[in-house]
């Protein structure tokens, strides 16, 4: 019974350190600074994040001026945007879905994993891509 406690233990941490659900710190890849808040959660079967806070922005209200015209968010507020649209698990990781930037209006094709307790959050234009480290809120 000593033995089947330990592997429990690591058995549910391995579990809570592979899911992406819950809030996340966004960070500025040039200054290293937090720039907002992205909550990540599930809805019919597919994974979606929105934008709860913002810190780094002169309006801190602001609306995306930049998102595609045919896209439903664009002249919208960024708080409270979903940004991160119809992820599927798949193993270990979350793709088969989109997320976009507002400060450029671009959507690009994404796949999230967690490691060492951290979110990657690659987002794919064509064959090029671009990989963010964003930390857990609490």
């Amino acid at each position: 019974m000593k033995l089947i406690v330990p592997f429990l233990f690591i058995a549910i941490s391995m579990q809570a350190q592979t899911s992406i659900l819950g809030k996340w710190r966004t960070v500025d890849d040039a200054t290293g600074e937090i720039k907002s808040v992205v909550e990540i959660f599930e809805s019919n079967g597919r994974f979606h994040g929105k934008i709860v806070t913002i810190f780094v922005a002169a309006d801190p209200d602001p609306i995306c001026e930049k998102c595609p015209e045919d896209d439903d968010r664009y002249q919208k507020k960024i708080i409270g945007m979903e940004i991160i649209k119809n992820l599927k698990k798949s193993g270990l990781e979350y793709n088969e879905g989109d997320i976009l930037d507002p400060e450029d209006g671009r959507i690009y094709r994404c796949k999230l994993w967690i490691e060492g307790g951290d979110l990657k959050v690659r987002g794919y234009w064509g064959p090029f891509y671009r990989t963010q480290t964003w930390r857990k809120s609490t």
